[in-house]
């Protein structure tokens, strides 16, 4: 049986996948950084994540699809526009052969960075 492989960075998670997938999981890296400039990037639950005042969103690369992982409160916001995909309370499924959905993508990081942004000041300081 063969170890899984254990990620770092973001760099050598998407230098893991071919050629194709590597150029999409980079334009979606590069969205995501536009979108919410301020955000760490990490690695978490063996995923790149960005975060911002904790998760903000994660993604994955799959045999077919690309895993995007916005929280369910990302998914609900954009429910409509989301609705031609395949997905979950948290997560939505894009399809490798298809496009990616740039714009609909920075403008769910947006939404999830604001909603963290909001969160924080909301929090009470200990």
């Amino acid at each position: 049986m063969q170890a899984k492989a254990v990620f770092t960075d973001i760099d050598a998670y998407i230098a893991s996948f071919p050629e194709p997938t590597q150029q999409l999981l980079q334009t979606l890296r590069a969205t995501i950084r536009e979108a919410a400039p301020e955000a760490t990037e990490t690695i978490s639950y063996q995923m790149p994540t960005f975060t911002l005042h904790g998760n903000l969103v994660h993604f994955a690369a799959y045999k077919h699809h690309i895993g995007f992982y916005p929280a369910p409160s990302g998914i609900n916001a954009f429910r409509t526009e989301l609705s031609a995909y395949k997905g979950a309370k948290g997560s939505v499924q894009f399809p490798l052969n298809q496009p990616l959905p740039l714009d609909l993508i920075a403008r769910i990081t947006a939404f999830r960075a604001a909603e963290n942004r909001q969160r924080a000041v909301l929090r009470p300081k200990r």
